[in-house]
C-alpha cells in the first residue's frame, strides 16, 4: 500500500476512470450497495476495463479512498483524473460518475458538488454535462 509520501504522483486512464466513480459514490459519505454494484458491472461490461481483475478494481477503489480520506482529497483526486485522462476519455469519466451517482436513484447534493467540480476540471460543456446527468437517472428510474 502507498503511504502519504509515495501516493501515485499520475494515474492511468483506467485507473482515473475507477477514481472519478469512487469519488462519485463516496461524495455523500455513504458509498452504498447499487453504487458498489454499478461501479462492478460497468467494470466487467465496458470496453475500457478489458482485462481487469476484481483484486485491481478493489485495490484501486481503497488507495482512492484513502486519498479521498486527506485534507483537500477531493480537490487532489480530480486534478489526478484531470491529468490522467485523454480528451476522449473526459465525458466518459464524467458519464460514468453521473452513472454511480444515478444508481441509488437519486443524485445527492454531495454527489452533486462532486460532479460539478469533475465536470469543471474535465471541462465538459454545460449541455453535456446536463444530458449526461439526465441519461444515468432516465436509466435509473423505477416504473
Amino acid at each position: 500500500m502507498q503511504s502519504d509520501q509515495t501516493m501515485k504522483a499520475k494515474l492511468s486512464p483506467q485507473e482515473a476512470l475507477i477514481y472519478a466513480m469512487v469519488t462519485a459514490a463516496a461524495a455523500d459519505r455513504t458509498i452504498t450497495e447499487h453504487e458498489l454494484a454499478r461501479i462492478n458491472t460497468m467494470v466487467k461490461e465496458l470496453p475500457a476495463f478489458r482485462g481487469i481483475e476484481h483484486a485491481w478494481l478493489s485495490r484501486e477503489a481503497q488507495d482512492c479512498g484513502k486519498l479521498l480520506s486527506k485534507p483537500d482529497g477531493v480537490h487532489k483526486v480530480v486534478r489526478l483524473i484531470v491529468e490522467a485522462l485523454p480528451g476522449e476519455l473526459r465525458e466518459t469519466a464524467f458519464a460514468l460518475a453521473a452513472e454511480v451517482a444515478a444508481s441509488d436513484l437519486a443524485i445527492q447534493d454531495g454527489e452533486r458538488e462532486f460532479l460539478t467540480l469533475l465536470a469543471t476540471g474535465l471541462h465538459i460543456d454545460g449541455l453535456v454535462r446536463a444530458a449526461l446527468e439526465r441519461t444515468a437517472q432516465a436509466r435509473h428510474r423505477a416504473p
